[in-house]
Parts: structure tokens; C-alpha cells; sequence
């Protein structure tokens, strides 16, 4: 297993600049599984939305989709977490990615309640108390 930045997934999801979107294409779609971290997840999440204007529902499937590639490993938590928590987001209109890896990392921890001034938190499937 390799790791993937946050850049070379960006590159590789929005095919520019070419020259390096066809570099991280020839990696991504290689035969070496790639370890994507949670924080690789969040950015790509935050670059997508912010600098290139993909609306937040086409974040959460561009996610999903690369999650469940048969060369992608999670790295910090479970595959299976990560998707379930991006299905969670996907949901609820409103609710960012962060958030819902936020509370699957929590959930998978058993570091529980999650204590927060966000009280929509507890609608990503954990319990939530203020401080």
C-alpha cells in the first residue's frame, strides 16, 4: 500500500492541471492500493466545494465513489465507517463531510457522548452533550 495526498486525489478528480491529472491518473488507477487518510478525505472535500464550486451533494458521491474503488483503503478508520458516515451526509441536507467523520471516529472510538456546541452533530448518528 502506498499513501495519496490530498492533491494528487484533486488532480486525479477534477483533471487539471493535465499534465498532473494524467500523472495521478496513471497512479490512481494503477494496480497499488492507495491509503487515503480521513484529513486527505476532509480536504478533498473542502477544495472540491470551495475552489472548484462542485456542489456538496456531487462531493459526497465524487467520496463515495472513490471509497468503494477496490484500490482505496482508508487509513485511521475503517472503510466501512467512512462510507456509512458519507451516507449519512448525503442524507442530511445540510450536514458537512467533516462533521460526519467527525462522529464515525467517535462512534468507531467508543468516545462517547461527543461534547459540542453544534447541536445538528447528533443528527450524524452519535450522542452529543454540551460542555
Amino acid at each position: 500500500m502506498i499513501g495519496v495526498d490530498t492533491s494528487v486525489i484533486v488532480r486525479y478528480l477534477v483533471g487539471t492541471p493535465t499534465d498532473q491529472a494524467r500523472q495521478a491518473a496513471a497512479l490512481m488507477d494503477g494496480d497499488q492500493v492507495m491509503g487515503i487518510s480521513i484529513i486527505a478525505l476532509i480536504e478533498t472535500a473542502h477544495v472540491l466545494r470551495t475552489q472548484y464550486g462542485v456542489p456538496r451533494p456531487d462531493v459526497v458521491a465524487t467520496l463515495i465513489d472513490l471509497v468503494t474503488r477496490d484500490n482505496v483503503a482508508t487509513l485511521g478508520l475503517a472503510k466501512a465507517d467512512v462510507l456509512e458516515a458519507l451516507v449519512r451526509t448525503r442524507s442530511l441536507a445540510s450536514s458537512p463531510v467533516p462533521n460526519a467523520l467527525i462522529v464515525a471516529g467517535s462512534r468507531a472510538a467508543g468516545a462517547l457522548p461527543i461534547y459540542s456546541f453544534d447541536a445538528d452533530l447528533g443528527r450524524l448518528g452519535a450522542p452529543v452533550a454540551r460542555p
